[in-house]
């Protein structure tokens, strides 16, 4: 197991520029030493036959096919425009 200091905690707080208490020093000390040794224990577990995967579920694509279909003709949603040139809308000029 990796034995963390309380100098290895400011260096990460410092480059996390975090500004810790010194009297929280020693217990993210502590909490820092558990999280490692928690990874030490996965990284005892043999994977060797598993194959690696990016979820947990399978995940189906349930989204519908892209259909073409024309619901409004060009002239139709031109002639909805409060003002309009030629085959384009007319916008106020903005700067």
């Amino acid at each position: 197991m990796t034995k963390i200091s309380s100098s290895d905690v400011r260096k990460v707080a410092q480059l996390a520029r975090l500004e810790l208490p010194e009297d929280q020093i020693e217990t993210y000390t502590e909490q820092l030493e558990e999280i490692l040794s928690y990874v030490d224990q996965l990284q005892e577990i043999d994977t060797e036959n598993i194959p690696p995967t990016t979820r947990a579920v399978e995940v189906v694509n349930s989204m519908r096919d892209d259909l073409v279909e024309v619901n409004c003709s060009r002239e139709d949603l031109l002639n909805q425009a409060p003002h309009r040139e030629g085959d384009f809308f007319r916008v106020p000029k903005i700067l």
